[in-house]
């Protein structure tokens, strides 16, 4: 069981006025129904991922704490898009494109996207926040606590982390918001690398943190 003290310095990472809550490429084309990727959508659904996501960004709004979602999507003329990996020559020919404008590259139910909610797309990449608006969008928000979820725990979701950490931002994952394939690689990214650069924590605890009352003047735990 996490100790008093372990809740209490998570309680202090979630402060609301500094922390914000990342979902990433939780799009139609990439967990929904009609997804691309019909593994990795059955995965995050199965495993109650998404619903977990949605929870959180659920709590969040209600909560004060900033929501980002950022979306991956392409060009119809591919035009500014990678080509230098396997997966990008995949992904073009796949029968759902992430096209701009498109349904794919809507946020999936069950999560809702509120007015105050940040949209971030990228055309290029396999990071949410290299080379897009995130990082400075952060920083103009007083943000030091990134929560990260999403898909994929092969790619993105590590990407993700990584560059947050990279950025100096303190990077919070709650592992039961993640999805991979195939199932069983999930945990052990999560295990043996994650781990390792971020705190990993649960749902309930992200949504505890937020639900509970701060005490008056308490200082945000430096990570």
């Amino acid at each position: 069981m996490p100790s008093r003290e372990s809740h209490e310095r998570l309680t202090a990472l979630l402060d609301p006025a500094t922390t914000v809550l990342l979902t990433v490429e939780c799009q139609q084309g990439v967990v929904g129904p009609d997804s691309a990727l019909p593994e990795l959508a059955a995965a995050a659904r199965s495993s109650g991922a998404l619903a977990n996501i949605a929870r959180l960004v659920a709590t969040a709004h209600e909560s004060g704490v900033q929501v980002m979602h950022a979306v991956a999507e392409s060009r119809p003329d591919g035009r500014g898009g990678n080509r230098n990996a396997r997966l990008f020559r995949a992904a073009a020919r796949l029968p759902v494109q992430q096209h701009s404008g498109s349904t794919a590259v809507r946020v999936a139910p069950p999560i809702e996207v509120a007015d105050e909610d940040l949209v971030v797309r990228r055309l290029h990449g396999l990071s949410p926040l290299a080379g897009t608006d995130v990082d400075p969008l952060l920083r103009n928000l007083g943000c030091r606590t990134l929560v990260v979820t999403g898909v994929s725990a092969n790619i993105a979701i590590p990407n993700a982390v990584f560059d947050a950490v990279n950025l100096g931002y303190t990077a919070v994952v709650p592992a039961d918001a993640i999805a991979g394939v195939p199932a069983e690689y999930t945990p052990a990214m999560v295990r043996n690398t994650l781990a390792l650069v971020a705190t990993v924590t649960s749902t309930d605890a992200v949504l505890g943190g937020w639900k509970r009352p701060r005490r008056e003047g308490a200082a945000v735990t430096p990570a």
